[in-house]
């Protein structure tokens, strides 16, 4: 599959992408140039500095991931591509200790007045006295945001012996009092309360523009900010003019509103320290962000379940699931071949034994798939599986319950033809080797491994039928890698399952059929 990189990316990135894909670096591009070539490309990356929106998006039309080599997002248009079905991606952990470690560097800077008195000094001017800083002993750091990076910089901050709170509504009291850290109900608290506050806050409606001048007023005059998390959070203007009228002490800016950015009131004030966006700009964070979304890339066009998909609904992927998630797939398959005249409104799966203790969402869009790739005519993701269900009416009913009778984890998938027959197959995982096994399939115990090309025959069990079958097969040049039967009792309807090493015609099909008698057949692909 070819790949388009569109801003710099580490070559560390480049190289693990070109293992298995055609990569064109063409950075610079205009919109217009990116939107006459995006069609050739299934997957493309980025930084900062190339915009996706639903423009590129819609001339894309093999486009099947667009991946952001770092944290943010903010030049992607998430919502046109989950429409068109394309996964995006980001390397969330890439820059968050480089991140933490420069927010630590921009505190120490401003408590100790680093760059003014280098500044002065080179100069020519020996000004020891004006520039007296302050200890982060004792002192209270407020942290907006204990996310990944805003808990990096509390742990770094505690050994300074800073006294810490914070806010964030997402975090359980319990997690930050783990931390150290006095979680306050509200941003005012924290402003009122710190003697340093940084912002570790995602950038979203609600966090545009939260502090302003009314909230720098609520803080200490000694009082002094830092944003190394998103430009617009922090008002530049109202900052300045809080810098410049002593309402605070001083501010660290590692973001802005509009970047890149020669322009800001913030430019030349004595008490603020200002970095072109450097919280990422390490040497380790940038080859960390691309052989990340290398990987992430590579699993994307792989048809495979990306952990950091922002657009897919899925829940986080443990050693429990992992395993389980080709399984689902091919359940989903399996009962939309066995149900050929269509299904009902609704599908049910089943997660039994000690799977049901975990986060199975993931498994249930991988059914999704399943059920959908052999008729829906467009390519079908983790990203688009819901949005196509819903468009047919297709109900998924994810049931859980802890036990299970004869396996220690099971996977049931239970639909509804339009011939009102019910369809059930299900599948579990054997370790050690994480071996996959279908053990039902029309209602009835089989025992079989799942290979990229089946068939499955219902018939009346007699003496000769298997033989035959394999008769039939080897003159039509089709290997069985595996057969098993399954039935209720002697002589009544059985089951035979076929794992091949090739495709079976649909006439060879035909012809087993009318030869064995059977009522139904089918020849499959999984895969």
């Amino acid at each position: 599959m070819r790949i388009l990189v569109a801003d710099k990316l580490a070559e560390s990135g480049v190289a693990a992408l070109s293992v298995h894909h055609e990569v064109d670096v063409k950075t610079g591009l205009t919109k217009d140039e990116l939107v006459a070539i995006a069609g050739s490309y299934d997957a493309i990356v980025v930084r900062s500095q190339t915009t996706i929106d639903a423009d590129v998006i819609a001339a894309a039309s093999t486009l099947k991931v667009i991946a952001r080599a770092g944290v943010g997002l903010d030049n992607v248009d998430v919502a046109a591509a989950t429409k068109a079905g394309v996964i995006v991606c980001n390397a969330p952990q890439s820059n968050i200790i480089s991140a933490a470690e420069h927010t630590v560097a921009l505190l120490l800077s401003l408590a100790r007045n680093i760059p003014q008195a280098h500044t002065a000094l080179i100069d020519g001017r020996w000004e020891r006295s004006t520039w007296t800083g302050t200890e982060l002993h004792d002192k209270v750091l407020g942290v907006l945001g204990l996310g990944r990076i805003g808990t990096l910089v509390a742990q770094r901050c505690h050994a300074f012996g800073m006294r810490l709170v914070a806010y964030d509504p997402f975090i359980a009291p319990e997690r930050a009092a783990r931390l150290g850290v006095e979680l306050l109900d509200t941003v005012e608290e924290v402003l009122e309360r710190a003697d340093f506050v940084t912002i570790h806050l995602p950038k979203t409606p609600e966090t545009i523009g939260l502090i302003d001048r009314a909230m720098l007023e609520r803080m200490k005059p000694t009082a002094r900010v830092l944003n190394v998390a998103r430009g617009g959070i922090v008002v530049e203007a109202d900052l300045a003019g809080a810098l410049a009228d002593g309402v605070i002490a001083g501010a660290a800016v590692d973001v802005f509103a509009t970047e890149p950015t020669t322009s800001s009131p913030l430019f030349g004030l004595p008490n603020a320290i200002v970095t072109p966006h450097l919280g990422a700009s390490t040497e380790e964070a940038q080859d960390k962000a691309g052989t990340q979304v290398a990987d992430y890339v590579n699993l994307a066009l792989a048809g495979e379940f990306v952990p950091s998909a922002v657009n897919v609904q899925g829940g986080p992927i443990d050693d429990v699931i992992k395993p389980y998630l080709p399984l689902a797939e091919e359940l989903g398959r399996l009962v939309t071949a066995l149900g050929d005249q269509g299904l009902g409104a609704e599908v049910t799966v089943e997660y039994l034994g000690d799977i049901a203790s975990a986060d199975c969402r993931t498994l249930g869009l991988s059914v999704l798939k399943g059920l959908l790739a052999p008729t829906a005519g467009e390519p079908v993701t983790f990203v688009n599986a819901p949005l196509l269900a819903q468009d047919r009416g297709l109900n998924l009913r994810e049931v859980s319950d802890s036990h299970s009778d004869d396996y220690v984890s099971l996977l049931r998938v239970t639909g509804v033809g339009r011939d009102g027959r019910t369809i059930r197959v299900a599948g579990t995982v054997l370790h050690p080797g994480e071996r996959e096994r279908l053990v039902e399939v029309w209602n009835t115990p089989v025992d079989v491994e799942p290979t990229p090309y089946m068939a499955f025959f219902r018939y009346t069990d007699r003496p000769g039928v298997v033989g035959t079958v394999g008769t039939v097969l080897g003159e039509a040049g089709v290997n069985i890698a595996a057969a098993q039967v399954g039935r209720s009792e002697a002589e009544g309807e059985a089951i035979m399952a076929l794992s091949l090493d090739e495709a079976v015609p649909p006439e060879v099909v035909e012809r087993l059929v009318a030869t064995i008698g059977a009522t139904e057949g089918r020849a499959l692909t999984l895969i």
